[in-house]
């Protein structure tokens, strides 16, 4: 037997994108591009979320920067709705400094 000529599939990848859309033509700018793009099997473009999902044999990458081509905000549906890290809260510098100051006195004259 010759498996020479097998060709193996890759699993179909599902890529979920958070798009600036205000309108349907919007809708029509990434239907376009995505319509155009090799290995898209189906997506759907969710307006009021501003959600796109994408599925078939693409790269996340890939996906990402052909809907960017519309030039519309695009970023990762995960990394759009992840919450933003709390930041450790700043030392407050000039009170510090203050007290690590030695005592002036002023001699009248």
């Amino acid at each position: 037997m010759n498996f020479d000529n097998i060709i193996t599939l890759s699993p179909l990848q599902t890529v979920e994108l958070k798009v600036a859309m205000s309108c349907q033509g919007c809708v029509g700018a990434v239907k376009r591009v995505l319509g155009k793009m090799e290995g898209v099997e189906t997506f759907d473009i969710d307006l009021e979320k501003q959600k796109v999902t994408v599925k078939g044999n693409v790269q996340p990458e890939a996906v990402l920067q052909t809907v960017s081509k519309t030039g519309k905000a695009t970023s990762y549906w995960e990394a759009a709705e992840a919450p933003a890290a709390p930041e450790a809260p700043a030392a407050p510098e000039a009170p510090a400094a203050a007290e690590s100051k030695p005592a002036e006195t002023v001699a009248a004259a």
